[in-house]
C-alpha cells in the first residue's frame, strides 16, 4: 500500500513538472522565434535528457556503455520516439542480463 506521503509527493511533483511546462509554454506562445531559436527550443529536450544519463556512462559498467552504443546507433537512424523506445529496452535487457 501507497502511504500517504508518498502519494502526495508524487502529485506535487507532478503539479510542479506540469506548472513549469505550463509556465514555459505561455510565455513563450506569444513569441515569434527565428529559425536558430526554433532549432534550439527543438534540441534543448535532448540536452536536459543528455545531462541526466551521461554520468551514468562514466562508471565503466559494460551493460550501461553497451546500451549507450545502441542508443547512439538508433539516434543516427531512427526519429526520437523510436530512439527513446530502443534505449530504454536495450538498457533494460542489458542491465538484466549483464547484471
Amino acid at each position: 500500500m501507497v502511504s500517504v506521503d508518498a502519494a502526495l509527493t508524487v502529485a506535487l511533483m507532478g503539479l510542479a513538472t506540469y506548472s513549469t511546462r505550463l509556465i514555459g509554454f505561455l510565455a513563450v506562445s506569444r513569441l515569434v522565434l527565428n529559425a536558430r531559436a526554433t532549432r534550439v527550443m527543438e534540441v534543448a529536450p535532448g540536452c536536459v535528457l543528455i545531462t541526466v544519463i551521461a554520468p551514468r556512462f562514466v562508471t565503466g559498467d559494460m551493460g550501461e556503455l553497451l546500451a549507450l552504443a545502441i542508443t547512439v546507433l538508433a539516434a543516427v537512424r531512427f526519429s526520437l520516439l523510436s530512439t527513446v523506445m530502443i534505449s530504454v529496452i536495450s538498457t533494460g535487457l542489458l542491465r538484466h542480463l549483464l547484471g
